[in-house]
């Protein structure tokens, strides 16, 4: 039995176009996938951002809106004609308390460091470091009702060496 030349010409034109389709979909997927990681991973940075620029800016408003209030932020920084290490703890509400008046009168300079980089962002948590004016912030947010929240940080003032 033969088949007439058109049917078996266009079955071949579906079938390559039911081929095309399917790879188009399966590279959809990942791009879908990256774009929703990437938005995600945006996310996270504007929140680190919040939290440096409202210091930076005198913007109270922004550290609200970036950090959970159960923060626990704890560091270490040198005194002033000292040499050893001493730690500070701070909570949500110091936060917001120092964002009101830390740079009120314009010390930190406009090209102060406001470094990101963004270890992991998985669905729920994510990990990040700041470099700021006032050394180095290792952070670990959450995500609350669809928003990303700074609820960890762990500080020091910068490094006395390079180790």
């Amino acid at each position: 039995m033969t088949w007439p030349k058109q049917a078996v010409f266009s079955g071949g034109n579906e079938m390559k176009k039911l081929v095309l389709l399917s790879a188009l979909l399966l590279l959809a997927i990942p791009v879908a996938s990256w774009t929703k990681a990437a938005a995600e991973r945006e996310a996270v940075k504007q929140a680190v951002l919040d939290y440096v620029e409202g210091v930076y800016e005198v913007n109270p408003a922004r550290i609200e809106r970036s950090v959970h209030p159960d923060l626990a932020k704890r560091g270490f920084y040198i005194r002033k004609g000292e040499s050893a290490w001493t730690g500070a703890t701070m909570t949500f509400q110091q936060l917001v308390d120092l964002a009101g008046k830390y740079n009120k009168n314009g010390h930190i300079p406009k090209t102060a460091p406001k470094d990101v980089v963004i270890y992991d962002v998985s669905d729920q948590t994510a990990t990040v470091k700041l470099t700021a004016d006032w050394g180095i912030d290792y952070m670990h947010l959450a995500k609350y009702d669809g928003q990303w929240k700074i609820i960890n940080v762990l500080w020091q003032s910068p490094p006395k060496a390079t180790y």
